[in-house]
């Protein structure tokens, strides 16, 4: 049903593992939501480009450097691998929200680079995600988007009306790749 796409572009925090009002600050607070690591696995198996695109602020509010994100990235491409997985690359918004910047979603500019580097056009690229952010960002950049309701899912479908009508909710990451797939 949806084997056109060449790249999947998923959030981090909330889609792949739990977020945190906190803050993920070490790998020691990253935990992957069940289920999610083998759906990477399975994505990549059926040829898949899977890579990360995430708003990562805590740099800017200095509640972590980005010493912590490599070595929260490293775990996170550690265990995808026990399972057979891996993500191609990750990209990440290092800003503030009140940075202005062009990378920070809800703006596009995250998605612009993924595409650029990849040389792949917004039509055959799939964004997931779990916040209003997520799907602006994709709505911007002219690619679809399917949200999960993992992270901060159930409170973004309230903004989100024309999802309920495309049926493009899932209760998680496995949950789209079945769909997928």
């Amino acid at each position: 049903m949806y084997k056109n796409y060449e790249l999947i572009v998923l959030d981090r925090d909330g889609v792949i593992n739990l977020d945190s009002p906190d803050f993920v600050k070490n790998p020691q607070e990253w935990h992957p939501i069940p289920g999610s690591l083998e759906a990477i696995a399975r994505l990549n198996k059926a040829g898949f480009k899977v890579v990360v695109a995430t708003n990562q602020s805590g740099l800017a509010r200095e509640l972590f450097t980005e010493t912590d994100l490599i070595a929260i990235h490293k775990k996170m491409r550690a265990e995808l691998a026990k399972v057979g997985g891996y993500v191609d690359d990750i990209f990440i918004c290092p800003h503030g929200p009140h940075d202005n910047c062009k990378c920070r979603k809800p703006k596009s500019g995250l998605l612009e680079t993924i595409s650029f580097t990849y040389n792949i056009p917004p039509e055959k690229i799939l964004s997931i995600g779990d916040s209003l952010r997520d799907a602006l960002a994709a709505e911007g950049f002219g690619c679809d988007f399917m949200l999960v309701l993992t992270g901060n899912g159930r409170k973004a479908i309230e903004n989100l009306p024309d999802l309920k009508e495309k049926d493009l909710i899932f209760s998680d990451l496995a949950a789209v790749v079945n769909a997928i797939l």
